[in-house]
């Protein structure tokens, strides 16, 4: 439980100018975005909690060469400002607020969902909540659709002794004060090692998870134990299609990928070799010819 909070980061590996970036207003919020491509409507939701868009822009772009694909920084994330972060700001309930709010201003009827990892549970969320709006949805190294996650996760187990001895050590450091980038990257990446099958993307990893707000990740997660995060008896119905895509050695255990399977009525869980939680960037020719295809099949 005590390092569920360094679950879901994403990465970048460049720069990226997306063709059109708006800010708008959810409620008091103001929720940054960035459209790239066109054709049907494709929302990309980033792992989390706590982290912005920055790292999906290189996801957008390729999957904007056939879609209007969309990223936005969640709420106190990135560009997308709040006067406050607390218990009363930082709820499921508001992300799903802010998904419509950005949904209304672009004047979107229905469009499809791609989730990854904390994404991928906030997607589900939100489909439970608005199933008419969303006309396929994706699962990518997804948490699933409940909290099952938090009583079988261990990132830690993928690393060697000396990789938990350095992670528990930077990590003390960092409680007790050492707000510096430089401790930050030394957990990174002492951390990184469990997320990637090929290890030169480590210290790609290692930079992102500095860039993580823990008091946002752990607000999240202390509300949706609050409300019980389940959404099975909302989904068990949704007829629309699903895709659920993780790496073979995924930090996430397949468990969660089949129970997500078995719930939904029309879907398909697809197994990437040579991954763990970045099959974009390990295995980018299968990832997204896995999912233009299902993108392209929908309706």
């Amino acid at each position: 439980m005590k390092h569920i909070v360094f679950l879901f980061f994403a990465l970048t590996t460049m720069t990226l100018i997306a063709q059109q970036e708006q800010s708008i207003q959810s409620g008091k919020t103001k929720i940054h975005l960035e459209i790239f491509g066109k054709g049907k409507p494709l929302l990309i939701i980033n792992g989390g909690p706590g982290m912005s868009s920055e790292g999906f822009g290189s996801l957008a772009k390729e999957l904007g060469k056939n879609n209007l694909a969309i990223i936005y920084d969640q709420r106190g994330t990135g560009k997308s400002k709040i006067d406050t972060i607390s218990s009363k700001t930082m709820t499921m309930d508001l992300m799903v607020e802010d998904i419509e709010a950005i949904r209304k201003h672009l004047g979107i009827e229905e469009w499809a969902i791609l989730g990854h990892s904390f994404g991928g549970m906030l997607g589900s969320y939100y489909t439970s909540i608005h199933p008419e709006k969303v006309n396929g949805l994706i699962l990518s190294s997804s948490g699933g659709v409940d909290l099952t996650l938090l009583s079988t996760l261990d990132i830690t187990s993928r690393l060697t002794q000396t990789q938990r001895d350095s992670l528990n050590y930077w990590t003390q450091r960092i409680r007790r004060g050492d707000s510096s980038h430089f401790a930050a990257l030394k957990r990174g990446n002492y951390l990184a090692p469990a997320y990637v099958y090929d290890k030169t993307l480590v210290s790609m990893v290692a930079e992102r998870l500095t860039q993580g707000n823990m008091r946002i990740n752990g607000l999240l997660w202390e509300n949706m134990r609050e409300i019980h995060f389940d959404c099975k008896d909302f989904l068990k119905n949704f007829k629309k299609p699903v895709l659920i895509i993780q790496g073979e050695q995924d930090i996430i255990g397949k468990e969660i990928a089949e129970a997500t399977h078995k719930l939904f009525r029309n879907s398909e869980v697809i197994y990437i070799d040579k991954a763990v939680h970045y099959g974009w960037l390990e295995q980018p020719e299968l990832y997204f010819g896995h999912i233009r295809r299902f993108l392209t099949s929908l309706n």
